[in-house]
């Protein structure tokens, strides 16, 4: 799992009370850990000093292995908690069909010793006991202090003697506890609106310890790119036999159909003049139903309201064609390349068509963004929830991203409310003929 294929709806950290006391409570689990990192890495780094006398080999596969289970742990923690994203090393190499002897454990222990993603473990192993966790329990520590100020100082003020200091406020009448308790008022909600935000930078800070080495990460990318790079030919092609079978079911017969009709009323125009004025009004009307045939596949390919208007008009003309209360909020700067515009625009159509579908929804809001050489969009609707990320439809969505690097992130609860959160990094150009921006 890539770091820009897991929950980007996570990325906007929810805010609000509920949301802010339990990131409290995760900075102390954070803090709390660092004593289970701390021993992991100790081990390991006593199986390598015990290396040169052979109880190292014995040692650090499973130390090792510890430490991957917690760094494991850590980096999931961090995703579901702030949405950031640490992209996983490699498996621990474990050469294959090890024995039992000497030459085995030492071949595995040389293995683990050439990989950097075990490097990088024990590096965040003894760096966060003294950098992270000392940073993540700051808000708990201002919490609980500022409660003892707040609600514990008004009553014991005077069993604690004269000597009794509450931060800088020396506590020996009413009015002094009665400080002691607004200031701990004061600590304690500093400590809770401060949590959300040290959550984030310890993320960060882990993020730069923990991330796969840049080699895998190079690897990965590799893979992906011919990935996706079969899947769009495989796409082109379906694509190119579905306007292939159109035009044959399609214009194509209307057209056969047209010359059989003409070369029938030419036929009865001297003899039957009424019958041939007949047949060529339906020589017009098979005319008119072919060129729709036409426009229809054309739309198909390309709308012309997205060639000529842009992404943000084109989208104001599925939610005008949609049946839903659909709210359009498109603020782009300018055009953007058209296979990203046509990416983009395809994407919300089956989105919309989802949405009308199967979850029920009456209302969708539907949100545009260029910043930071990435187009965001983001479909929201009221229905049921329950979204499967894994249906054709979804699937096909992320197939027409992959080209782009682009992703698309589910968040389905059952119940509702359903989010898509569509990125695609691209460049925008100077405005052209778009109301690109704006409400609709």
């Amino acid at each position: 799992m890539t770091e820009r294929q897991v929950a980007m709806d996570q990325r906007e950290t929810r805010t609000g009370p509920r949301a802010a006391l339990a990131a409290v409570g995760r900075c102390e689990l954070l803090s709390l850990a660092a004593f289970a990192v701390s021993g992991a890495g100790a081990l390991v780094v006593a199986a390598l000093l015990l290396l040169p006398v052979g109880v190292g080999l014995l040692l650090l596969p499973s130390a090792a292995g510890a430490l991957r289970r917690l760094s494991d742990g850590h980096r999931d923690r961090t995703a579901r908690w702030t949405g950031t994203v640490i992209s996983p090393p490699g498996p621990l190499p474990v050469p294959p069909a090890p024995d039992g002897s000497g030459a085995g454990r030492a071949r595995r222990s040389r293995a683990l010793l050439g990989d950097a993603g075990f490097w990088h473990d024990l590096r965040w192993a003894w760096a966060e006991p003294w950098t992270g966790a000392l940073l993540a329990v700051a808000p708990p520590a201002l919490v609980v202090f500022g409660l003892f100020g707040a609600v514990v100082q008004p009553f014991v003020w005077r069993a604690l003697g004269e000597d009794n200091w509450y931060a800088f406020i020396r506590v020996d009448s009413p009015a002094t506890a009665a400080a002691a308790a607004l200031l701990g008022a004061g600590l304690a909600a500093a400590g809770v609106a401060l949590a959300p935000r040290v959550l984030r930078l310890h993320a960060r800070w882990s993020r730069r310890l923990l991330a796969a080495p840049h080699t895998t990460e190079l690897v990965r990318r590799i893979e992906h790119l011919a990935g996706s790079r079969a899947a769009v030919l495989d796409v082109q092609a379906a694509e190119l036999r579905r306007i292939e079978r159109d035009l044959h079911d399609g214009a194509q017969a209307r057209l056969v159909a047209l010359g059989m009709t003409l070369d029938e009323a030419t036929r009865l125009l001297d003899t039957d003049p009424p019958a041939a004025r007949a047949l060529l009004r339906e020589v017009r009307a098979t005319s008119q139903r072919a060129l729709q045939d036409l426009r229809e596949l054309v739309h198909g390919v390309l709308p012309p309201v997205l060639a000529d208007r842009g992404l943000g008009d084109a989208v104001r003309s599925l939610a005008l064609d949609s049946h839903l209360d659909v709210h359009v909020e498109a603020l782009l700067p300018g055009r953007l390349p058209a296979p990203v515009e046509s990416a983009g625009y395809f994407a919300v159509a089956e989105l919309l068509a989802n949405a009308a579908k199967h979850s029920g929804a009456s209302e969708v809001r539907i949100g545009l963004g260029h910043a930071d050489g990435v187009l965001r969009v983001t479909v929201a609707d009221d229905g049921r929830g329950g979204a499967d990320p894994a249906g054709s439809g979804l699937l096909g969505v992320r197939r027409r991203l992959d080209p782009f690097d682009g992703t698309l992130v589910l968040h389905s609860p059952p119940g509702g409310p359903t989010t898509a959160t569509l990125e695609i990094p691209c460049a925008s150009s100077l405005p052209k003929t778009s109301s690109s921006s704006g409400t609709g």
